[in-house]
């Protein structure tokens, strides 16, 4: 069980330490350590945590990896992944406020940040083609995403309101094209 704690401490802690950005930008790195490495679970699986940890309180990338840990080791696993990932944004926050005044003015500093930002924007990318891929799958699901979008950029709406709301189309269109097929279904008998 020690190996196991380990084991996702240390994955965690290596996606802490390499995503700048924010929870989107760790998907392409949770994709290739999570699903293709350790075969823990499907895509599927994580972009369901990804589209519940949206309508909760908190970081992103701390919620899906306590759900990730979770799901492979119970509590145990979900409070090592937690602290796994968020270890070296304390260890860095920690050693940069000790040296602020050094770093601030850095053109190479600068420049470094510039270069990251610009990756960010190309990884956020990567994750969101990805659950495009995996999300949108028939005409409801441009619907949905088409309201999402329209209402997130043209009214201050809340991101928990539109996932609850996607979420309760969702179950409605669901429920209502698996009423019509096992309709049809009794009619041919």
């Amino acid at each position: 069980m020690f190996k196991d704690i380990l084991e996702i401490f240390w994955k965690f802690f290596k996606m802490g330490a390499v995503t700048f950005g924010g929870g989107y930008a760790m998907l392409p790195i949770l994709r290739r350590e999570i699903i293709e490495k350790s075969g823990w679970m499907q895509e599927e699986e994580i972009l369901d945590y990804y589209a519940l940890s949206q309508g909760l309180p908190g970081i992103i990338a701390i919620n899906v990896s306590t759900f990730i840990g979770y799901h492979h080791m119970k509590t145990p696993g979900a409070i090592t992944a937690a602290l796994g990932v968020v270890s070296p944004s304390i260890i860095i926050i920690t050693a940069i406020a000790m040296f602020l005044s050094g770093f601030k003015d850095n053109v190479y500093v600068q420049h470094a940040l510039a270069g990251i930002s610009v990756c960010v924007i190309a990884l956020i990318l990567d994750a969101v083609i990805g659950m495009w891929k995996k999300g949108v799958k028939d005409v409801w699901g441009y619907i949905i995403f088409a309201v999402a979008l329209l209402v997130s950029m043209f009214t201050r709406l809340s991101p928990v309101l539109l996932v609850i709301g996607a979420a309760i189309a969702g179950i409605i269109i669901r429920s209502v094209k698996r009423a019509s097929e096992t309709g049809k279904g009794a009619e041919k008998k």
